[in-house]
């Protein structure tokens, strides 16, 4: 029963064992590159070498060409029941046979290869460029990111197109019949290609950059989202909140939307924070509280002027503006909490009051008035 034919594989015929036999290779294969290379980057580390750039990368091939004899050998156990199999008849076999179109196991066997070699490619260009830059002095990872991003694309490109080539398709013929389609099809994903280009803007261009803390409007919160970005893909970038939310947003929002970018403006930045005060406060006391309360905090720069305005009379008290200069940064939003805590400290030690809202409530003519909070 275990060796009954459940279908044919080319010329071949497939039975339970084959696939048992193929799923105990795979698997052991899996195990084998595991401890193989595990054993390889204990001998390294224990002889001094540093397992970075080139080595770790030859490491990790190394181990994984073990899926090489893996496949052998599960071309091989279709002898259980085929007689005269070898890897080259194998590879020979046609799986798909058209008048115009064949496809075969050489032909998966090729296009493994260029999906293998373009990965191989890509981590060698990521190796590239990280000796190339960050040997330099101002080095900026950025800078590298943008690079290898693009390398990365492009090596996927052609790798594709030698895939399609690899394949007998003529590249041309399918551009011309296929333009119709692609007309529609471009229509139809329209604002795909506006944020494709749009990654391609950004990473040339280097006005958003991986690391930079960016301000980004959005009518649906309340306030304005302040996040980092960290990491830009062709289509999307991914940005952290303050609250530790990793946000995914097109990139055309990056570039066709307004967007203040903290890390590339003047270090330097004037925050404003509004305080009231009870009708009657000593307004000097006041205002040398609140420039002691700025200048307290050692973020704030002592080198520009705190100033305290007097913003308006308001319903409830005298409304007042703490002006300082200070870095804009992720944390910014604490240094304006530390000196809030500091002002309330200051007034309550000076019984400085900060008033509430109240209400005159009438309960009729000649009611006397009352005060209700």
């Amino acid at each position: 029963m275990m060796s009954y034919a459940l279908f044919k594989l080319g010329p071949y015929e497939v039975c339970i064992w084959n696939l048992i036999v193929i799923a105990l290779i795979f698997l052991l294969a899996t195990v084998l590159r595991r401890i193989i290379h595990r054993s390889l980057k204990r001998a390294l580390i224990g002889a001094n070498i540093r397992m970075e750039g080139t080595r770790a990368t030859w490491l990790k091939l190394l181990s994984q060409s073990v899926y090489i004899v893996a496949v052998y050998l599960a071309v091989l156990s279709f002898r259980i029941n085929n007689e005269g199999v070898s890897v080259r008849e194998f590879l020979e076999v046609n799986l798909v046979e058209l008048s115009s179109f064949k496809l075969g196991f050489y032909h998966v066997f090729i296009i493994g290869l260029l999906i293998v070699g373009a990965r191989m490619l890509v981590n060698f260009s990521k190796l590239y460029f990280s000796r190339k830059f960050r040997g330099k002095v101002g080095y900026n990872p950025s800078t590298e990111y943008v690079y290898v991003q693009l390398s990365k694309y492009v090596i996927y490109v052609f790798c594709f197109l030698f895939i399609l080539k690899s394949l007998d398709i003529n590249l041309t013929n399918l551009f011309i019949g296929s333009a119709a389609l692609l007309v529609g099809v471009g229509l139809g994903l329209q604002d795909v290609f506006k944020d494709m280009v749009s990654g391609l803007i950004l990473l040339f261009e280097g006005t958003v950059k991986i690391g930079d803390v960016i301000e980004l409007q959005d009518s649906s919160f309340p306030e304005p989202i302040i996040a980092k970005i960290i990491k830009i893909d062709v289509r999307t970038t991914q940005i952290e909140t303050r609250d530790g939310n990793v946000l995914i947003i097109p990139n055309a929002r990056l570039t066709q939307e307004y967007v203040e970018n903290w890390s590339h403006q003047d270090p330097l930045t004037r925050f404003i924070i509004n305080v009231s005060v009870a009708y009657g406060s000593d307004t000097e006391l006041v205002k040398n509280l609140m420039r002691q309360a700025a200048l307290s905090h050692p973020k704030v720069k002592k080198s520009r002027q705190v100033h305290v305005r007097l913003k308006n009379f308001g319903d409830n008290g005298l409304e007042l503006e703490l002006i300082f200069w200070a870095d804009q940064s992720w944390e910014a939003n604490f240094y304006k909490s530390d000196i809030r805590f500091e002002i309330d400290r200051l007034f309550r030690e000076y019984n400085i009051t900060i008033p509430f809202p109240q209400r005159t409530i009438s309960y009729g003519k000649g009611a006397e008035e009352k005060k209700a909070p």
